[in-house]
């Protein structure tokens, strides 16, 4: 796989997304969540992306939170000093998956906080963080694709003006599973494939599109 920017800058990468999430949520109050807004919409996320040395490795995180909040007029008269730690905690450990989650997969920071949340992070926090950072990264990946297929399920759905429960009487798919199915928790790649078919049928698509 081609990744954008070269290894050698990944720790970088890590460290600085790690440091911008703790400073912004510890040090402003700010929720991770409104951070990563401001990261996105500011540019900065999309320079962060594509490797910009200025931005992967040319700036502190402190200083890259600071700069995009800037950016989208959410500015204060006098900012908090950057925060002195010796261990880290979830929202660092947030940030510095998060960097290593974009760079290995190749999806845009927008498209991964579109599927995967702060409560995501902090859920998953005390199981994945005395993991390796590969198995963390696969365990993110496989919630990222397992929402984007109930996102297909939900949007053929709600094209129809469909109830879970109308979806669940016409095609005899049971109503728990169904809502599993739409909140990822439980996939439908691995549904039998009768529940597959049937629900394309109701929903007049094609068992693969359901699936991804």
């Amino acid at each position: 796989m081609n990744y954008a920017y070269k290894e050698m800058y990944l720790h970088d990468a890590e460290c600085n997304l790690g440091e911008m999430i703790e400073y912004a949520h510890e040090a402003c109050g700010v929720n991770p969540d409104k951070a990563l807004g401001y990261f996105i919409v500011s540019g900065y996320a999309d320079r962060f992306s594509k490797g910009d040395p200025a931005v992967v490795s040319g700036m502190s995180g402190t200083e890259l939170y600071i700069y995009a909040a800037e950016k989208c007029c959410a500015t204060i008269n006098i900012w908090p000093a950057p925060l002195v730690r010796y261990e880290t905690e979830e929202y660092y450990w947030m940030g510095y998956i998060l960097a290593l989650l974009q760079w290995k997969s190749g999806y845009s920071f927008e498209e991964i906080l579109s599927k995967i949340k702060e409560e995501d992070f902090l859920r998953m926090y005390p199981s994945l963080h005395t993991v390796s950072d590969e198995n963390a990264v696969e365990s993110f990946l496989d919630l990222y694709k397992a929402r984007s297929q109930y996102g297909r399920l939900q949007e053929y759905r709600k094209r129809l003006g469909m109830t879970q429960s109308q979806l669940s009487k016409a095609s005899g798919v049971n109503l728990r599973s169904l809502q599993q199915y739409e909140a990822g928790t439980k996939s439908i790649k691995k549904a039998a494939a009768e529940t597959v078919m049937s629900l394309a049928k109701v929903l007049g698509c094609k068992p693969e599109n359901l699936m991804g």
